[in-house]
């Protein structure tokens, strides 16, 4: 699982690529290792999944890595972590050209982000063809973007937009 999201340094929109590895555990306690995210935001993350979502996750050695080795401290890049483990679980791809953001909530909920206007423009000039958004941001959007732009309320929307299959 391989996917772009977009974070805030001070002001600045950062874009970064999170991956994701998730593979049956060989020992009694499953390993949850991340690098460039707080393990404890993983953990709770996977929690989510477990419940909302029916994926067991429990019996599996889950890895997140932030690529350049940045590390984020933001909420805005939980859908990401989230959509990076599951496309690896189901071993289907999210499109390359798609960015991702926004916090998940404790009831799988995605919830709004700050300065997602900015962030999008970020992602326009980048190249990206598509963005995935909350729909709490999406509602109050004020300007019209290149890119297409799509608001989740939760999950369970965010995973069916964000991990179609291919259909040829």
């Amino acid at each position: 699982g391989s996917v772009v999201v977009c974070s805030l340094e001070g002001t600045r929109p950062l874009l970064v690529e999170l991956q994701a590895l998730v593979t049956p555990t060989v020992y009694g306690m499953p390993q949850r290792v991340c690098s460039g995210i707080d393990y404890k935001r993983l953990s709770l993350l996977l929690a989510i999944l477990e419940k909302r979502e029916n994926l067991r996750v429990s019996s599996t050695d889950v890895f997140v890595n932030v690529a350049g080795g940045v590390w984020i401290d933001e909420p805005a890049i939980d859908l990401g972590i989230v959509t990076a483990v599951v496309s690896n679980f189901k071993n289907i791809p999210v499109k390359k050209d798609t960015l991702i953001m926004g916090e998940v909530g404790l009831g799988g909920e995605v919830r709004g982000i700050s300065q997602v206007e900015r962030r999008i423009k970020e992602g326009e000039k980048l190249g990206f063809k598509k963005c995935v958004i909350p729909e709490s941001n999406f509602r109050n959007l004020k300007e019209n973007f290149k890119i297409e732009v799509s608001g989740v309320r939760n999950l369970k929307e965010a995973l069916s937009t964000l991990l179609k299959k291919a259909s040829s």
